[in-house]
């Protein structure tokens, strides 16, 4: 396997262990949680900070990408409920398959790569509505910007390859000025919250690993490989995720999470077959 695609798997590993993580620090308001991590997530690369050094247009990229795409996340689930936004959100891998002939021109989508992503796509969604999915009128503001949200990291995604200055040590930049900004979030929209100290040690492993070391992971992996191919791999998120709560957490293993891996893992095998 390329090494792109290592990388990829190791970013996609990383942000499925978020849901073990989170589970443990539930506690904390979104935006302060958020917050905290993705700063302590830059502060990774302060070693590398002679390279911050980037254009107003870079440094715009990437808070729409880091911050853009949690503020959205984060304000959809305050208006819809969680089932239906996290099942938008995972359109994300199916849009970076999509767009990706528009942002260069000499990719082109495949049947291969379709056929794995809708494949993935639907497992994903087995996965995140457990049978179970209720649309309604009333939450229609909460599933925009679930979309939104979906579109924002697809797209951002696709940028990160594209824009020649967007380095991997710039995204330490990108996620500390997105951690102030989700944590001016947290003053504007959430309650104060005291931080315990048992909470301390979760909060330093999301930073380092899904909030921080994932973003560089993934960052390094689209610019050296096709993304046609990580984004059908991406579908593997949900699915360890769940695995990681099931082994973990006392997660319940039913035939609904069976078949959903048999459509993921096959989405993934098909989607990146050159």
């Amino acid at each position: 396997m390329q090494r792109s695609y290592v990388l990829a798997l190791g970013a996609i590993f990383l942000w499925s262990s978020l849901a073990f993580l989170g589970q443990k620090v539930s506690a904390i308001p979104a935006f302060l949680l958020v917050g905290i991590t993705l700063f302590l997530g830059g502060l990774c690369s302060l070693p590398w900070w002679r390279q911050w050094r980037v254009s107003k247009k870079t440094l715009a990229i990437g808070i729409y990408g880091l911050f853009g795409y949690h503020f959205c996340l984060f304000m959809a689930f305050r208006l819809a409920p969680a089932v239906e936004v996290n099942l938008i959100n995972y359109l994300w891998p199916l849009l970076i398959v999509l767009l990706s002939p528009m942002f260069f021109s000499h990719v082109a989508l495949t049947k291969k790569h379709i056929i794995g992503s809708v494949l993935g796509f639907a497992g994903a969604l087995l996965i995140a509505s457990k049978g179970s999915v209720v649309v309604t009128q009333d939450n229609i503001f909460g599933y925009c910007l679930a979309a939104a949200a979906a579109f924002i990291w697809a797209s951002y995604s696709l940028l990160s390859k594209k824009v020649s200055d967007i380095t991997t040590p710039t995204i330490g930049l990108f996620c500390l000025l997105s951690g102030v900004l989700s944590l001016a979030c947290h003053f504007i929209f959430e309650p104060s919250y005291p931080l315990q100290l048992s909470e301390v040690p979760t909060l330093i492993l999301l930073g380092v690993g899904p909030m921080g070391a994932a973003f560089f992971l993934w960052d390094k992996s689209l610019k050296q490989g096709d993304p046609r191919i990580i984004g059908s791999l991406s579908y593997l998120t949900p699915l360890l995720s769940t695995l990681l709560l099931v082994v973990f957490a006392g997660g319940a293993f039913t035939a609904m999470t069976l078949m959903a891996m048999v459509l993921i893992i096959s989405g993934a095998v098909i989607g990146s077959i050159s």
